[in-house]
């Protein structure tokens, strides 16, 4: 939240300070609901950031798989090449030479298939690039909750200005309800980030069955 947005909020919440009656109680509720939208948009942000960052990651360790892919291929046509290419040699040396390089090329493709020791073999990367990968979604999923938290609260703040200018107490109320909601989505953010993401592929799932079942009936 920018120092003009922190401003603004505490100039509403002054101005239905100094207005009396039900409005110092506004006054109050705006400025809780700055504290929060704070708190809301700052995790927001810290969200964002590890989420890029972790996309970062997982392409460049897919980038590195594509690479020891490619690199695996080239040795596996190079050792077929010359397993097919050994018979043919007479020189008993020469043949040799061309087994020992066979038996190393044989031995590099399946160390860049998977090395557990070092780390960085094919299957070993893939599963640290699902692992960044997931990770990344959990932030990004956070993320979202995190700035529909903070859409709330500022519509929140609004309806508790317009509840300064009209007189209008229900809108504090409605204030007081959009806060609940947004407090709820920051909850999602912080413990449970893919929930909401959840709920709505299962109503989406349940409409698309419902859409998809035939209505039973007799035919003529």
């Amino acid at each position: 939240m920018s120092a003009h947005e922190n401003l603004e909020h505490a100039e509403h919440a002054q101005h239905a300070a100094h207005e009396g009656g039900h409005n110092k109680q506004i006054a109050l509720i705006i400025s809780v609901l700055a504290l929060f939208l704070a708190f809301s948009e700052t995790l927001g942000k810290s969200a964002q950031t590890m989420g890029i960052e972790l996309n970062i990651k997982a392409s460049d360790t897919w980038n590195f798989f594509q690479a020891k892919t490619i690199r695996q291929t080239v040795l596996r046509v190079a050792a077929e090449s010359g397993t097919v290419q050994l018979p043919e040699l007479d020189n008993a040396e020469a043949k040799a030479a061309m087994q020992k390089q066979i038996d190393a090329w044989k031995a590099t493709v399946t160390r860049y298939d998977s090395d557990p020791k070092e780390k960085d073999g094919r299957k070993e990367l893939r599963a640290l690039a699902e692992t960044y990968e997931h990770a990344r979604d959990t932030a990004m999923a956070r993320y979202h909750n995190y700035e529909l938290g903070s859409a709330a609260f500022q519509i929140g703040i609004v309806l508790c200005s317009a509840a300064v200018i009209t007189g209008m107490m229900v809108l504090a109320y409605g204030a007081i309800g959009v806060a609940i909601l947004g407090l709820a989505f920051t909850a999602f953010g912080l413990l449970v980030p893919e929930l909401p993401h959840d709920i709505l592929h299962w109503v989406q799932h349940l409409f698309a069955a419902s859409g998809g079942a035939e209505p039973a009936g007799g035919g003529h």
